[in-house]
């Protein structure tokens, strides 16, 4: 294993460090959580950046510290409020987790963030990365804060082989850092790094003419930038194929079901899905054609754990739309969703849809605002909008 590192003087690390600092004093993104070094907000806008373009949070982050100003109102709130103003992140327990943190820091560290890694890391949902770059931003502590974008850029710095798709490489990335970190000022060390992999030190094409410390790059030196990081590929997700009912009443409200707690989404709102196997799902998808005296999906679910067969079993009740809506797919980390939608109408004469065992209630498109959708609930309602008002749908 290359340790490049190792032969880097005293000098040589110190000069490294200040090029680096003085390019990110000139040229450092202006974002909302670097106003100043409040740990809660630099805490919040890592854990919203996990998983999420910066562009995408910086609404997020507004309304968050609107709703949830400090560590208290965190504790306080209602998780409902809090998924609320989570929706359309995706990653739920990232919400719940940050929850379950700021009670923990209101018991056991009197409502003030812990300030050493070691306490810091103790807190729900708070790993090395976040740990580092909550102490090293907020504290001052020469911690680092290692993800995907600093593996890449210190890979090509050094030209480490190691796989950063594997837990076990960290520790070399750890290594690395601790030897170049700036201690004097590891906050703005840290941030720099994160700027240039996500604005210079890119996964494909590297702006390498353009980076800061291309004359101490290792990689950028032997003309093999792009071979670097070393990465295995991630499993492709799962395919997973759902139908799904939008079923609206004569008073224009829709029929939602509750997701289990222990199931993806727990607890979202969503129109009532039942899974079915891919050759059902594309027989439906190329010859679906109503038949009200027959249950919608007869002979067509599959065993779900605890799923509700309703609405499907009762879809006699219901005038079905005479085509479907289209598919919604929604990728999750490992999983890929299929969601073939359907639209129908339950006549005046029918009040109710049976019980189901689950959560369940009708909302009108005017309350929608005000319960928590996971984002390919926000998607159905999209398509439901976009395809079912046509010439003669039914």
């Amino acid at each position: 294993m290359s340790r490049e590192w190792e032969n880097w003087s005293l000098e040589k690390t110190k000069e490294f460090q200040e090029r680096f600092i003085e390019w990110y004093e000139l040229e450092k993104r202006n974002l909302p959580w670097r106003y100043n070094q409040d740990p809660y907000r630099i805490w919040i806008s890592e854990i919203m950046l996990q998983q999420t373009r910066v562009d995408t949070v910086i609404d997020y982050f507004y309304r968050f510290m609107e709703w949830f100003p400090t560590i208290e109102a965190l504790a306080q709130a209602p998780e409902e409020k809090l998924l609320k103003a989570w929706e359309g992140l995706g990653y739920y327990s990232r919400a719940r987790n940050i929850q379950a943190a700021a009670k923990q820091i209101m018991e056991d560290f009197d409502g003030k963030m812990p300030q050493t890694p070691e306490e810091i890391s103790t807190l729900k949902g708070i790993g090395p990365y976040t740990t580092g770059a909550i102490a090293s931003i907020a504290f001052g502590v020469p911690e680092p804060a290692i993800d995907g974008n600093v593996m890449r850029v210190v890979s090509r710095l050094f030209c480490i082989e190691e796989d950063i798709a594997k837990a076990s490489s960290r520790k070399v990335f750890d290594q690395a850092m601790r030897k170049i970190i700036d201690e004097e000022h590891p906050g703005e060390f840290n941030q720099a790094l994160m700027d240039l992999g996500s604005a210079i030190c890119t996964p494909t094409s590297p702006k390498c003419e353009e980076c800061p410390i291309q004359a101490f790059c290792l990689a950028k030196e032997k003309g093999i930038q792009t071979a670097y990081p070393v990465k295995t590929k991630k499993a492709k997700p799962r395919d997973v194929y759902y139908v799904c009912a939008a079923i609206e009443n004569a008073e224009s409200a829709f029929y939602f079901e509750q997701r289990d707690q222990q199931k993806l989404l727990a607890d979202m709102w969503t129109f009532p899905m039942v899974e079915v196997t891919k050759e059902v799902y594309e027989k439906l998808e190329t010859d679906w054609q109503p038949k009200n005296e027959i249950s919608l999906f007869d002979e067509v679910l599959v065993a779900e754990d605890g799923a509700s067969v309703l609405p499907f079993a009762h879809a006699d009740k219901v005038v079905w739309q005479k085509r479907h809506l289209g598919e919604v797919t929604h990728i999750f980390s490992h999983l890929k969703w299929h969601v073939l939608l359907f639209y129908g109408r339950l006549p005046k004469t029918e009040k109710d849809l049976s019980e189901t065992g689950k959560q369940t209630q009708w909302l009108i498109p005017e309350a929608f605002e005000q319960v928590v959708f996971p984002k390919v609930q926000m998607k159905l309602i999209q398509q439901l909008d976009k395809n079912r008002n046509n010439s003669n749908p039914f």
